[in-house]
């Protein structure tokens, strides 16, 4: 495969350098997000299942707060914003609507720069599809003024490295698509996990203390 793009990318016109450059620029998103969302899967689930969740199991809601308020994980935050209004003696719906307010604060630094992946492979294939198109109006006007025993050859090899463009251009846009992909995966179930320690947090609240000091 890779001795594939580089013989398209040796064979092609000058819009192989622009497609190159995109094709850069992912690799580069995707490398980045993919080690960024990483370290916040693991982050919060040390936070939550090591330090936060045995904390509310036992009622602690102090030292809950304080290891919430201490912690840099994103899920702390939002656990954090709903202890919060619980020793305050909110209401349950307070309680939700905090940790849903940490949730839409967090999710921004979770998306950030995913969605470019889709628009560069876009940017890659139209790169691409310009680069077969000028080409093959430069093979036609090359044609026209050939002589009539070279105009075959000479066609033939125009519009090979003109589709070299539009074939250098998938190659770098479906590897994109595929990482935007499996980074948007990625980050839904970390959202998911969100919900759930706040789904988690909200139970605990509501079940009767003698079931908490039983279990």
């Amino acid at each position: 495969m890779l001795n594939t793009m580089v013989r398209f990318f040796q064979e092609g016109g000058p819009f192989m350098y622009p497609i190159a450059v995109v094709l850069a620029i992912g690799l580069a998103i995707t490398l980045e997000r993919f080690f960024y969302l990483a370290a916040v899967r693991r982050k919060n689930r040390t936070a939550f299942e090591k330090g936060i969740l045995p904390l509310l199991r036992k009622r602690d809601y102090q030292r809950a707060m304080k290891t919430a308020s201490t912690s840099d994980s994103a899920i702390a935050s939002i656990m954090g914003a709903g202890i919060g209004r619980l020793l305050n003696n909110s209401r349950r719906e307070d309680i939700e609507y905090a940790m849903e307010e940490g949730l839409m604060e967090v999710l921004p630094r979770l998306e950030k720069r995913t969605q470019y992946l889709a628009t560069l492979a876009n940017i890659a294939t139209l790169l691409g599809l310009l680069g077969t198109i000028i080409g093959l109006i430069s093979a036609f006007t090359a044609v026209a003024a050939a002589d009539p025993s070279q105009k075959a050859s000479l066609l033939s090899e125009s519009i090979s490295v003109a589709m070299n463009t539009t074939a250098f251009g998938l190659m770098s846009a479906i590897p994109l698509l595929m990482f935007h992909a499996v980074l948007q995966t990625r980050t839904n179930e970390i959202v998911d996990s969100f919900e759930m320690a706040g789904v988690k947090l909200l139970n605990i609240i509501s079940e009767p203390k003698h079931q908490s000091a039983a279990a």
